[in-house]
């Protein structure tokens, strides 16, 4: 049988990753984590960051079997812990600018059937463990990227009704028409993409709103911005001035709210995959930048859980535009993977935000941050409010209306 993966269009996956969403540099170093079943893309990706003059490729392999051994025997006192050492070790290694890839790929219901309170101390052990690599990445202090591989198991998932091999075409077709390596020209198309996201992060950095103002079905949100804020979109600079692409695919146009200046209350367009959970239907309301209702019509305990992981996770630490017309979202395609479905939908993210959203953010402090609005938390989570049916309006700094998007159409 023919293989579900088209070989061509992987490799020019991988192509991108190495030049487009890393422009990794002759000499850098590259850490690199995929699940288990990624080995193929794993090493095409080795290939070419090599050709392209890596220092030396380092690959940490995950593997659902093995996380699912922890929570079928495991003793109880291991859902609080997390390997702070590996953690450790990545932020170091950007420390001393190796570059940083993650393959998005595996099952995302791999714990849907666990304890959740196992699952919620795990994820909040982890959390916990990684900031201190995190902030490296949020910091943009070295180049990173994201990628996806068409697993299996999650291949089952979006195409129930599929038999497995036809299901994993089908989502690995999807992720090279998204990631657009369809064709030929992936690296020239990728170019032109930038081009047209960066004029629109420009027109919204000449209006430099206030607030922006969201309407539509069980929405009614205000979402102050971050002072002295900044839009980014598609390839961002590094601290180091290596210009990167940390998503691949990425249509948003993002920036940082106010921590404390958002009000009102939205409702998700979409459902949210987290950690081996399907949280749908979330509807939450703000006060004084904080969540102080939330609910779900499932998921519901885990979506608390999330929330009580640290003060900042009850606030907003990313506001981002993507237009209703965007492949993903014209896919029809619910993938259960933030990296695609946050990119077929305006979407705003509980948690950390990212310094480099700010004006003359690449020289400010995590104080600094802080004052001018930003949030700090140990988790980022990007949820989906943005539809046909969603309005937004950008409010002046002297209170001027002005439309951005209707219906979920740039104007």
């Amino acid at each position: 049988m023919q293989d579900p993966i088209d070989p061509v269009k992987l490799d020019r996956l991988a192509q991108v990753a190495v030049k487009v969403g890393l422009n990794l540099q002759p000499g850098q170093d590259l850490v690199l984590t995929a699940p288990v079943s990624a080995l193929p893309l794993v090493r095409r990706i080795a290939e070419h960051a090599y050709k392209a003059g890596a220092g030396l490729v380092t690959p940490i392999l995950s593997d659902d079997g093995v996380t699912l051994a922890r929570y079928h025997h495991a003793r109880d006192e291991a859902f609080d812990a997390a390997a702070g050492w590996l953690y450790d070790g990545m932020a170091a290694a950007y420390d001393k600018g190796a570059a940083r890839l993650a393959i998005a790929g595996g099952d995302p219901m791999l714990l849907s059937g666990e304890d959740p309170d196992k699952v919620g101390r795990a994820n909040r052990a982890m959390s916990m463990a990684y900031s201190s690599a995190r902030d490296r990445i949020t910091r943009f202090a070295t180049n990173w990227t994201i990628v996806a591989w068409p697993d299996a198991a999650w291949a089952r998932l979006v195409s129930p009704d599929l038999s497995e091999h036809d299901a994993q075409r089908k989502l690995a077709e999807a992720i090279f028409a998204a990631s657009r390596v369809d064709d030929d020209d992936a690296v020239a198309r990728w170019e032109a993409h930038n081009e047209e996201l960066g004029r629109r992060a420009a027109w919204l950095d000449g209006q430099n709103f206030a607030a922006l103002h969201y309407t539509g079905p069980g929405t009614d949100l205000t979402v102050g911005l971050a002072d002295g804020h900044k839009w980014i979109a598609g390839a961002t600079e590094t601290l180091g001035g290596i210009l990167c692409n940390p998503n691949i695919p990425t249509e948003e146009v993002f920036t940082t709210p106010h921590r404390l200046r958002v009000s009102g209350h939205v409702s998700a367009t979409k459902p949210l995959s987290h950690q081996g959970t399907l949280i749908e239907e979330i509807r939450v309301r703000f006060e004084e930048g904080r969540i102080v209702e939330a609910h779900a019509a499932k998921g519901e305990g885990v979506l608390q859980k999330v929330l009580d992981t640290d003060e900042g996770a009850r606030r907003l630490g990313e506001v981002a535009l993507v237009p209703h017309a965007s492949p993903i979202s014209q896919s029809g395609m619910l993938f259960y993977n933030t990296l695609f479905d946050e990119n077929a939908a305006s979407h705003i993210a509980l948690g950390q935000c990212y310094s480099t959203c700010f004006q003359g953010g690449e020289s400010m402090d995590n104080d600094e941050v802080a004052r001018r609005g930003g949030n700090s938390s140990a988790i980022h989570i990007d949820w989906m409010i943005g539809s046909d049916k969603i309005d937004i309006d950008g409010l002046s700094q002297s209170g001027e209306r002005v439309p951005v998007m209707r219906k979920g159409a740039w104007v």
